[in-house]
């Protein structure tokens, strides 16, 4: 029989209202350590001055850091490269990825194995697909120009000049963001009912129209979803830079640089650690914008289903 009456009893009463916190505890400790600490950190260090990362000294609290950055011809360079990423990469890979799923989804035979090849990029190493586009990418004897040389076209030299820099990353980063898209898009065509499909197959619509007044108008949230999640993530770029062009530089002349791969190389390389900050911030406000906005369509998404 319980004793209502013993300390113990009395203590655990206590710290029940308290017991899914306790519960949380320890994602909470790691969320605030590795992610709202870094992110408080990064804040201040973009307002320290000549600041040095060993001692934790600086000049002063300031705004240099941001006047450096939007002065520094490679930041613009950088802002402007990843927003060319963006606009290319994103429209592209969303409307190819959509196109494939529709495909596999009608696919009868084989659906599996076309669903394994699409989805092996998205579970492969970055740095060893980008090994292999090196090699596709190559002047002498690459895939991609000898594929362009039975079409009487010369040989590019994609990463070797400057020139063909952004374009050889476009197209390894369309190709590579596939996988996500088509995973996603297969889901949703999964929900879509088929008696409509049906029907339109007993008015012998045609399959252009039934994509476009069909497919296209139930896969709308699911291709807003894609079109915002690839937004975030082309902002983020670095993998396929590291990994395309070996490492050491963002391209001949530093063409293909974007906004990570120069906030790594200042932070790590040029030990400038407050111009990095700033640079981090500055793309935290970015990709904060394009979050806020996914999450108020998702908002009103999800208000005109429960309509």
């Amino acid at each position: 029989m319980k004793d209502y009456s013993s300390p113990i009893y009395t203590v655990r009463s206590k710290l029940r209202p308290y017991k899914g916190f306790l519960y949380l505890l320890p994602s909470i400790v790691i969320l605030c350590v590795f992610t709202i600490y870094p992110l408080v950190k990064t804040f201040m260090m973009s307002f320290m001055e000549d600041y040095n990362l060993i001692y934790g000294t600086y000049t002063g609290i300031n705004l240099a850091n941001y006047q450096e950055l939007f002065s520094d011809e490679k930041f613009v360079l950088a802002l402007k490269n990843t927003g060319i990423y963006v606009v290319f990469v994103v429209p592209i890979s969303v409307v190819l990825s959509l196109i494939i799923a529709v495909f596999i989804n009608d696919v009868v035979r084989g659906k599996a194995l076309f669903q394994t090849l699409y989805f092996l990029p998205y579970v492969t190493s970055v740095i060893a697909i980008g090994l292999v586009w090196r090699w596709m990418f190559n002047s002498n004897y690459g895939l991609i120009n000898s594929f362009l040389n039975l079409f009487c076209f010369e040989s590019i030299e994609w990463l070797n000049l400057p020139k063909y820099a952004m374009p050889a990353l476009i197209i390894f980063s369309i190709w590579k963001s596939l996988a996500f898209n088509i995973l996603i898009f297969l889901s949703g065509l999964q929900t879509i009912p088929q008696d409509v499909y049906r029907a339109a197959r007993i008015d012998s619509t045609p399959k252009m129209r039934v994509f476009f007044r069909i497919t296209v108008p139930q896969m709308k949230p699911i291709i807003v979803y894609a079109f915002m999640m690839g937004f975030i993530s082309a902002f983020k770029v670095y993998n396929e830079v590291y990994s395309l062009f070996g490492g050491t530089d963002a391209g001949p002349a530093n063409r293909a640089i974007t906004v990570v791969y120069y906030i790594y190389a200042k932070f790590y390389n040029n030990h400038k650690y407050g111009l990095a900050s700033a640079a981090a911030v500055v793309l935290f406000v970015i990709i904060f914008v394009f979050t806020m906005i996914e999450r108020y369509v998702t908002r009103d998404r999800d208000k005109e289903k429960s309509k």
